[in-house]
């Protein structure tokens, strides 16, 4: 069985792996004991020892991980945005492109996608790569999430009336400085000439989350239609278990959209809203930020690793 680690088990994402992966017998999931997780020569042995680690950590401990690692056989999935844009990592999105599996499953670095940027370049990048949208398009993104994709802090924000940092706010903006953690990831991994307006935003709920992005077709060259847009997402992800486009037909006469139906799955699904009229669209993903956007991506990065079906664990 193949040994698997997680640095930072005990941390939001951590925790969502673990869970996946406690009940499998195809696996070795190893630990360190509470008093032993901070020790770095314990850590060291461990991410030496294993055949696979997934890294659940801050940016920089990512980094100091990776440091850490002298076995030239041992695989790294890492959460963070470390790595995300290194060109010497691979991509761990696997409908990204048509390789991007084979990418993924040679590869003994591997990136996990944050929510925020997986789901938008889940819309974007097949625009651009199709030249639906030319690649110095003025893309804005308007994005809501549960308040767990902010981890321990937020959730105790939000649920401990005793924490310092507690709100009784039911919605608010942030990363209004326009330079969220996400936006060189989503602009890079697009194919985008600049960076996109990322509005992101937190609601009182715990997981779940939809990314919006506004088009105004009539600004485009060729004419294009919202059944263009559609046709371009479906025939991407044609024949994909973990991101679906819902027919037109669906969307129309859709009258609402809610962030919370794909909690504890690793499914993502895009939907293409439209004003023929107006020459408008507005392109959404609704996913689960711990799922899809976090643990279940690394999880079903993990399975094609191991050269296993990528649904396992995962159904």
């Amino acid at each position: 069985m193949a040994k698997i680690f997680i640095d930072g088990e005990a941390g939001t994402t951590g925790l969502q792996i673990q869970g996946r992966l406690q009940d499998r017998d195809d696996i070795d999931l190893l630990h360190l004991g509470e008093g032993r997780r901070k020790d770095t020569v314990a850590r060291a042995e461990m991410l030496n020892e294993a055949d696979i680690s997934i890294l659940c950590l801050p940016e920089d401990a990512s980094r100091e991980a990776v440091a850490l690692i002298e076995n030239d056989k041992a695989r790294v999935i890492d959460a963070s945005i470390a790595y995300r844009i290194d060109p010497d990592w691979a991509y761990g999105f696997p409908e990204y492109q048509a390789n991007q599996r084979d990418l993924i499953a040679s590869a003994t670095r591997v990136s996990n996608p944050g929510c925020y940027a997986c789901s938008s370049i889940s819309i974007i990048h097949p625009l651009v790569t199709r030249n639906l949208l030319p690649s110095d398009f003025p893309i804005t993104i308007n994005a809501i999430s549960g308040y767990s994709g902010g981890g321990k802090s937020l959730i105790a924000a939000f649920e401990d009336q005793t924490s310092p940092d507690h709100t009784d706010a039911e919605f608010y903006l942030y990363g209004l400085g326009l330079a969220h953690k996400h936006t060189p990831e989503i602009q890079n991994r697009s194919g985008l000439d600049h960076a996109p307006v990322f509005v992101p935003s937190v609601g009182r709920f715990a997981q779940g989350m939809l990314i919006s992005v506004p088009l105004q077709l009539w600004s485009l060259e060729g004419n294009v239609k919202p059944g263009d847009i559609h046709a371009a997402l479906a025939d991407h992800y044609a024949g994909q278990r973990y991101v679906q486009v819902a027919p037109l037909a669906d969307t129309s006469d859709m009258a609402s959209l809610d962030p919370e139906d794909l909690n504890d799955t690793n499914m993502m699904k895009l939907f293409v809203f439209a004003n023929d009229a107006a020459g408008q669209a507005v392109v959404c993903a609704q996913l689960d930020n711990l799922g899809k956007g976090a643990s279940g991506q690394a999880v079903q990065n993990l399975n094609l690793m191991l050269g296993l079906d990528e649904t396992t664990g995962l159904q």
